[in-house]
């Protein structure tokens, strides 16, 4: 007469708190819900439609074929909606189901059994009302359906809510602790940098007094041997025991090698000292190249001698902003292209053959551009890595997106360098990338912040 046949679960034993144990996940889709599959031909009558639903109490609905081929759905609500009415007994129940369905014939949402429940929700409520509580017919395979009570779909869409829900709260909180230790370590680095500064700077400036005494020693000495040529056998004696010329000659160069290591060693510590502001309250005039510099010094390690940086700086005025928190934004980029090169240049190591010509590179380019709003400051950061997926592209900027495996690191920074260009500075942040050629991000910043 007609055939029940149930799938992921026992339809006869089903209840509905027994929803709760579904093991659902962000990415489920219809198939991990209990469909329902109660085949009636259009032939059969309006009262075996009614056995099926007095025998299965939670059957949301019907799937009426013609000879076998699916024709469409008659919803519980429906079915009894009109067999209930006036002459609805009279006129249906006793005659072939066809009868009723072609007298209402509702218009069925199907859907792929491989959508994603947060998905087919979503489509299921932006039906008409009168269909909003209509079962929704899932397509399982080619010309196979089966039932979907929208009232479980809502459930374990509500599930999936509170997962959402869940995992963000844990990054959030993830992400703050993080952003308090950077914080933290941004606090004690200005901190450190300055300590050092102070006998830095004692080093730095008494090292040119040195290197002038030294100098005036030497000269006189020189005065004392001309006034004095007549020649001492222990002054000789002193002389030859601690290699008098070759001092004279290598202690100028140790000076100015101790000179040279101590400006090198400033300029890092200013550089530490001009990262770690990050908590500046107004902008400031700011020099762009200089925050570029202070990031490729503080970056210098992983620069290998391998990857090439160039250059293209043109003439930028000071622009209003926050040093620190550009500086943050150019660490950000350059770091994941130092990331992808690396990895890149160890893929074709590995997979490619003598000759190719291939090097690493990053381009740094500034320049002043024109646009609608006036004159404003552009920073182009460019590798030629193995460029950015299209799927990756349109969620480079989202929130908590990173491609980095788990362990590896704490993301790419991108959302944040796109909350400081975009929030903090009024500017534009955005990426040109070809797969396999290369990959740009581009900044544009006023000159002047309008408030």
């Amino acid at each position: 007469m007609f055939a029940v046949r149930e799938t992921n679960s026992d339809l006869s034993v089903l209840s509905i708190p027994e929803i709760c144990t579904w093991n659902i996940s962000l990415e489920s889709t219809l198939l991990d819900l209990p469909l329902y599959n109660c085949q009636i031909e259009l032939t059969q009558k309006a009262k075996e439609v009614a056995l099926a639903f007095e025998e299965n109490s939670l059957l949301p609905g019907v799937i009426l074929t013609d000879c076998g081929n699916f024709v469409g759905i008659l919803s519980r609500r429906l079915f009894f909606e009109k067999v209930n009415c006036r002459y609805g007994l009279e006129m249906f129940f006793k005659r072939p189901i066809e009868v009723l369905y072609k007298f209402s014939k509702p218009e069925p949402l199907v859907l792929p059994g491989s959508k994603l429940i947060v998905e087919a929700a979503q489509e299921t409520l932006e039906r008409p009302a009168e269909l909003i509580y209509e079962p929704v017919v899932v397509e399982v395979a080619p010309q196979t359906y089966k039932l979907l009570d929208v009232y479980q779909l809502i459930i374990a869409q509500s599930r999936i809510h509170q997962l959402t829900n869940k995992l963000l709260n844990k990054q959030t909180e993830a992400k703050l602790i993080q952003t308090e230790k950077m914080a933290s370590l941004g606090r004690m680095v200005a901190e450190v940098a300055h300590e050092i500064r102070n006998p830095l700077n004692c080093i730095w400036g008494n090292l040119t007094f040195l290197l002038s005494y030294f100098e005036d020693l030497l000269q006189l000495m020189s005065v004392y041997e001309e006034e004095y040529s007549e020649p001492c056998p222990r002054i000789d004696a002193l002389k030859e025991q601690i290699d008098f010329d070759f001092l004279q000659t290598d202690l100028p160069v140790t000076l100015e090698g101790m000179e040279l290591a101590a400006s090198q060693l400033l300029k890092i510590v200013n550089g530490l000292h001009h990262f770690s502001h990050m908590d500046e309250t107004k902008p400031l005039k700011t020099d762009i190249h200089e925050c570029v510099e202070m990031t490729l010094l503080i970056l210098k390690n992983r620069f290998k001698s391998s990857i090439e940086v160039v250059k293209n700086y043109g003439e930028l005025p000071l622009v209003s902003g926050y040093s620190g928190q550009l500086s943050q934004v150019f660490l950000n980029l350059l770091v994941n292209a130092l990331d992808a090169l690396t990895e890149y240049a160890a893929d074709r190591d590995i997979q490619t053959q003598c000759g190719d010509n291939w090097r690493p590179q990053i381009q740094i380019t500034t320049k002043v551009i024109e646009t609608e709003d006036g004159k404003r400051v552009a920073i182009c950061i460019a590798d030629n890595g193995p460029g950015i997926p299209p799927e990756n592209q349109q969620q480079i900027f989202d929130t908590f997106f990173t491609t980095k495996p788990a362990g590896k690191g704490t993301g790419m920074g991108l959302a944040i360098s796109h909350q400081i260009v975009t929030e903090k500075h009024g500017g534009q942040l955005s990426l040109r990338s070809q797969p396999g050629k290369n990959t740009e991000f581009e900044i544009i910043l006023p000159i002047v912040r309008k408030i």
